[in-house]
C-alpha cells in the first residue's frame, strides 16, 4: 500500500536542517514504523504510551474490535483495564514529573491587538483545579454531562479540563451557532449545567452570548427539558461597577478581555492611541437559575484530586452535521483519544520542546479539541489562543501575531489563506515570518494554486506544509505529510499516519487496486477513532458501517494516483463543506421549510473562491406567494437563527418546481449543474418533467447574493 519509492520530480521536500532533530527523518523511518503500526499495533502504540501516567496498566490487547455489521455489534475498545485521567497527564504530570510548571501553556491574544494574557502549566493547573471544585459544588459528578458556549479565551480551556479532572463529559458548542441549535445539542445530551460567558467581539461585531444563552435554555423549557444552571463567566464586562445581572451597564468602556490574578501580565491599553472602546453586552440576570464564574471561583480551593476514569470512559461529545438533518453526538473516550492527539500532533508537527505552536481554529470543532488543547498539552507545549480574526483590525493579523511570538509551527485552514490571497504578497511582506519552520492546513483539501501562495509567500519556500484530512469521528489526522520524511505534493493529503489503513472502494464494495477514484474508507481502527453516536448505537452503525459491511466509510470520495498518494475529492453524502465547516443540506432545507411561505427546498453547493463551497437554495413557494427580497431576507435570517452564521445562505433562487425522478426524488446532480450555470446535464430521461430544468435556468439569473 505505501510505495517503495516516491517520486523525486515535482515534489517537495523538508530541508535537511529539518530531517537532522525530525521525530520521523526519511521516507524509509515512515514505512519502517508504518508497517509495526500496522502489524505490530500493541507493540507500537505501547511505545507511546509509556510517555503518560497509568493508575492502574491494561490488560489483554491495545485494541479489541468488530468493523462488521453482519457479525455482531460494532465496537472498538482500547486499552481495556486501564485507568487514568486525561487532566493529570496534560498538567500535573508536566507539572510535577516533567518540571514544566513555569513554562507557558499559552499564550492569550484577544480581538483587540494589545489585549494579552500568558498562562503557564502550574497557573493553568490551579484555575482548573478551582474551577472543578465548583463543578464539583454544583452537583456535578462523573458521567454527567456539561454544556460549554464560549468564547476562544483561557476560561473555555479551564472549564473543559475541569470536566475532565472530575470524569464529567464536556460537550461544547461553537460560540458561532444559533440559540436553537444550543438547545439541540443541550437536549440530546441531557446536560445537567451550561457554562457561558456574556459576549465577544468576533473583529467589530458584539456577539451576546448570555442572550443566546438565555433563548437557549428557555427552549429547552419549552419542550420540557429541567432547568438547569448556568455559569456566567463576566469577559467583556469585567471591571465595570455594576453587578451580573444590571440590566444597564456602561455604554462604553476599553474592551479588558480576562480577569488575571497577575495584572503585570494582561495588558489593558495603556497606550491610549491603540484604546478602542466598545459597548458591553446587555446582560440579563435570573438568580434561580444564573452563577457567577468570579464568585465561584473566588471561594474555590486550588487543590483538588483527579477522577481516575477507565480507558473505555467517555470523554466528550462533540456535535457534527448530519445527513439526515439532525446533529449526531460523536462520542470520543479516555485512554485511546488522548495517546492518539498527543501522537499526531507530535509527529505530524514535529513539535520540538522550544516550538511555538498555534493553531488557528476554534475550540468549538473537534481541531480546537485535539490540536490547540488535548494534543499540545499532552507534549508540554506553548501554543498561542487567538480569539479574533484574521482580517482584523487589518489582513496583516495572523503575521504580526506569528512575529510577536515567535511562532514555529502554523495551522490553519485553506479558507483563510484562499481569503488573505486576495490582497496579495503585501501584507504577508511587512512581517519578517522568520521563526516559522512547518505550515499545516486543516478542513477541506487545499487547491494547488492556495498551496502554491502558502509555501511560497508565507513560508518562503523553507517551510514544509503538512496537509492534514481528518474528521470529527477520526480524533485526530489519519492522513498527512510527516514533515521531514514526506515528499509533498500540492493538494495532496499523501499517505495514511500510523496505525490507519485506508482502501478506495467501488459502488460494490470491491477494494480497488493502484491508481483509481471511489469511496474512502478504513479497514482496521486506530486509538483515537469514535466509539458511538451518543445515544444511539443504531446511528453509529448505519452511518459508518452499514454500506460497506468490515469497513469504516469516511463519507468522502478519494482518488489514488500512480505514485500511491491519496487526494480527497469532497463529501459522497448530501454534506457541505463550508469553509471546513462542514453543514447538512438537510439541515438548512429544513430550516426553510419552516417558514409559512416555502412548500419545498433544495441545498446544493457551489464552488466559491473563498469558502470552497457556498450554499445555493432552491425554494418553491406555496401557492399565492411572491418571491422578493424581503422574503429573500426572511429566509436567509430564518437559517442564520436556526442553526448559525456560518449556515447563511449565499444564492437563494425562486424554483416553481424542482427536477425530480418519477418516483419523486429530487435530482441534485442537476441542481448543482444550474447553480453553475452548467448546460452540459447528462442523461435526465429520468426526469418526471423535464421542462422544470429551463424554467430553473431562466430563474437562476434573478438569484442573488
Amino acid at each position: 500500500m505505501i510505495p517503495d519509492k516516491v517520486p523525486q520530480e515535482d515534489v517537495f521536500h523538508g530541508s535537511e536542517d529539518l530531517k537532522k532533530t525530525a521525530h520521523v527523518c526519511s521516507f524509509d523511518k515512515y514505512k519502517e514504523l508504518y508497517m509495526k503500526s500496522v502489524e505490530s499495533p500493541d507493540e507500537f502504540w505501547e511505545d507511546i504510551a509509556k510517555d503518560f501516567y497509568w493508575k492502574t496498566k491494561h490488560t489483554g490487547p491495545f485494541l479489541d474490535y468488530n468493523f462488521d455489521v453482519t457479525k455482531g455489534e460494532i465496537y472498538i475498545k482500547c486499552m481495556e483495564g486501564a485507568s487514568t485521567n486525561i487532566c493529570y497527564n496534560l498538567l500535573d504530570h508536566n507539572v510535577h514529573e516533567k518540571k514544566l510548571g513555569e513554562k507557558v501553556a499559552f499564550y492569550w491574544e484577544g480581538n483587540e491587538p494589545g489585549d494579552e494574557l500568558t498562562v503557564t502549566y502550574r497557573e493553568l493547573l490551579q484555575k482548573v483545579c478551582q474551577f472543578a471544585n465548583v463543578l464539583k459544588s454544583q452537583g456535578v459528578k462523573k458521567g454527567d454531562r456539561v454544556s460549554i458556549y464560549m468564547p476562544m479565551v483561557v476560561e473555555l480551556v479551564v472549564a473543559m479540563l475541569a470536566c475532565v479532572r472530575i470524569g464529567a463529559v464536556h460537550s461544547i458548542v461553537f460560540a458561532g451557532f444559533s440559540a436553537e441549535s444550543l438547545c439541540e445539542r443541550i437536549m440530546d445530551s441531557q446536560c445537567s449545567l451550561l457554562i457561558t460567558a456574556d459576549g465577544f467581539y468576533r473583529g467589530d461585531k458584539l456577539i451576546n452570548l448570555k442572550l443566546l444563552s438565555d433563548e437557549a435554555l428557555q427552549k429547552c423549557r419549552d419542550k420540557g427539558f429541567p432547568v438547569i444552571k448556568c455559569i456566567m463567566l463576566k469577559h467583556l464586562s469585567k471591571g465595570d461597577d455594576t453587578s451580573p445581572g444590571s440590566q444597564s451597564p456602561p455604554a462604553k468602556r476599553p474592551c479588558p478581555g480576562l480577569q488575571v490574578n497577575n495584572k503585570q501580565q494582561h495588558q489593558r491599553f495603556d497606550d491610549q492611541e491603540k484604546q478602542r472602546t466598545r459597548p458591553v453586552p446587555q446582560v440579563p440576570w435570573n438568580p434561580e437559575v444564573d452563577l457567577c464564574w468570579l464568585t465561584l471561583v473566588g471561594g474555590a480551593s486550588d487543590k483538588c484530586e483527579p477522577e481516575w476514569c477507565e480507558s473505555e470512559d467517555p470523554l466528550f461529545i462533540l456535535y457534527t452535521s448530519g445527513s439526515t438533518g439532525k446533529p449526531k453526538g460523536v462520542l470520543h473516550t479516555v485512554s485511546g483519544y488522548m495517546v492518539y492527539a498527543a501522537a499526531t500532533f507530535k509527529m505530524v508537527f514535529d513539535y520540538q520542546p522550544d516550538d511555538v505552536y498555534w493553531c488557528t481554529a476554534d475550540i468549538g470543532w473537534i481541531t480546537g479539541h485535539s490540536y490547540i488543547t488535548y494534543g499540545p498539552l499532552a507534549n508540554g507545549a506553548t501554543s498561542v489562543l487567538f480569539e479574533g480574526l484574521p482580517t482584523y483590525p487589518d489582513v496583516g493579523r495572523m503575521w504580526a501575531v506569528v512575529d510577536k511570538y515567535r511562532v514555529t509551527k502554523f495551522y490553519t485552514a485553506p479558507t483563510a489563506i484562499r481569503m488573505l490571497m486576495k490582497y496579495g504578497s503585501e501584507p504577508v511582506h511587512k512581517y519578517k515570518r522568520d521563526s516559522l519552520k512547518i505550515l499545516g492546513t486543516v478542513g477541506e483539501p487545499i487547491n494547488p494554486e492556495a498551496w502554491q501562495w502558502y509555501y511560497t509567500v508565507v513560508g518562503e519556500k523553507r517551510c514544509p506544509i503538512v496537509d492534514t484530512f481528518w474528521q470529527t469521528e477520526t480524533g485526530g489526522h489519519v492522513l498527512t505529510p510527516l514533515p521531514a520524511a514526506t515528499p509533498m505534493k500540492p493538494g495532496s493529503a499523501t499517505f495514511p499516519f500510523f496505525g490507519v489503513v485506508p482502501a478506495i472502494l467501488n459502488e460494490s464494495g470491491e477494494e480497488l487496486e493502484g491508481p483509481s477514484e471511489g469511496y474512502l474508507v478504513f479497514k482496521q481502527p486506530w486509538p483515537g477513532v469514535m466509539r458511538t453516536v451518543y445515544g444511539n448505537h443504531r446511528r453509529f452503525e448505519t452511518i459508518y458501517f452499514q454500506k460497506f459491511p468490515g469497513y469504516y466509510v469516511t463519507g468522502d470520495g478519494c482518488r489514488r494516483d500512480e505514485d500511491g498518494y491519496y487526494w480527497i475529492t469532497g463529501r459522497i453524502d448530501d454534506m457541505l463543506n463550508v469553509s471546513g465547516h462542514l453543514l447538512s443540506t438537510a439541515e438548512v432545507e429544513s430550516a426553510l421549510v419552516e417558514h409559512e411561505s416555502v412548500a419545498e427546498a433544495a441545498v446544493v453547493g457551489r464552488p466559491h473562491p473563498v469558502k470552497g463551497e457556498s450554499l445555493y437554495c432552491f425554494v418553491t413557494l406555496n401557492d399565492g406567494v411572491t418571491y422578493n427580497r424581503q422574503l429573500e431576507a426572511e429566509l436567509k435570517k430564518q437559517v442564520r437563527e436556526k442553526i448559525g452564521a456560518i449556515a447563511t445562505p449565499d444564492f437563494i433562487q425562486n424554483a416553481p418546481g424542482l427536477p425530480k425522478t418519477r418516483s419523486g426524488k429530487i435530482m441534485r446532480r442537476v441542481l448543482r449543474k444550474i447553480a453553475c450555470d452548467e448546460r452540459e446535464l447528462g442523461d435526465i430521461s429520468t426526469l418526471a418533467d423535464s421542462s422544470v430544468v429551463e424554467q430553473l435556468f431562466q430563474n437562476r439569473h434573478c438569484a442573488t447574493v
